[in-house]
């Protein structure tokens, strides 16, 4: 099973969007997706509950009660982490995971924020004991904008790949308020914004 975790201890960085659009990707794609919602606010699960049946199934699993010691059976497992995740918490996360993934907007605040992060993440004890593929998203960015080279700038400081950029767009508003994701609209409607997911599509897949 592939373990993705979705994880920024910053508040509003954008997991939920980016892993609630994962699962659909992965979903699409007749993969056996598992959701979990790590955070107490259960956002990703509240968005499970309005996915039309008729749409590709995603699992869905209250990651908090769990403690993740007994993952559900999947191809792949989402993990939407909460903000202010420390200790044991992430530990237990990390353990668990081939792919992290963290979504990062352009603002000094969220970079200052994620610089003490990504040191945590250095030094972790738990990504000592297995490889761990790494990755940065830029949230909510236009990549042809001063704040993209800004953010591309940061993260080379920190010898992190940063996969792709994406925008802020309406339409993950719009589909998340129907319990969708990119990939379950039309293309007409998402196709600006799919162009920006190749890039991390093919890293998901690796």
């Amino acid at each position: 099973m592939q373990t993705l975790l979705v994880v920024n201890p910053k508040g509003g960085s954008g997991k939920t969007t980016l892993a609630t659009n994962l699962a659909g990707f992965f979903a699409w794609r007749n993969d056996k997706v598992t959701l979990g919602d790590m955070d107490r606010q259960q956002s990703s699960l509240h968005w499970l509950s309005i996915r039309s049946a008729e749409l590709p199934a995603i699992h869905g699993w209250d990651a908090r009660e769990d403690d993740l010691v007994k993952p559900p059976s999947a191809d792949c497992l989402i993990l939407d982490a909460p903000a202010g995740i420390h200790g044991k918490e992430l530990g237990n996360a990390l353990k668990h995971a081939n792919k992290i993934l963290v979504p990062v907007q352009p603002s000094l605040f969220d970079m200052w924020a994620t610089s003490e992060f990504f040191d945590t993440l250095k030094e972790h004890k738990a990504l000592r004991h297995h490889a761990v593929d790494i990755g940065v998203i830029g949230m909510r960015v236009d990549p042809r904008t001063r704040a993209a080279a800004t953010l591309q700038h940061f993260f080379e400081k920190y010898e992190l790949p940063l996969i792709t950029n994406l925008r802020d767009a309406q339409v993950y508003i719009q589909a998340a308020a129907m319990g969708e994701t990119l990939f379950d609209l039309p293309r007409s409607q998402s196709e600006k914004e799919l162009e920006h997911w190749l890039p991390l599509i093919d890293w998901a897949r690796k």
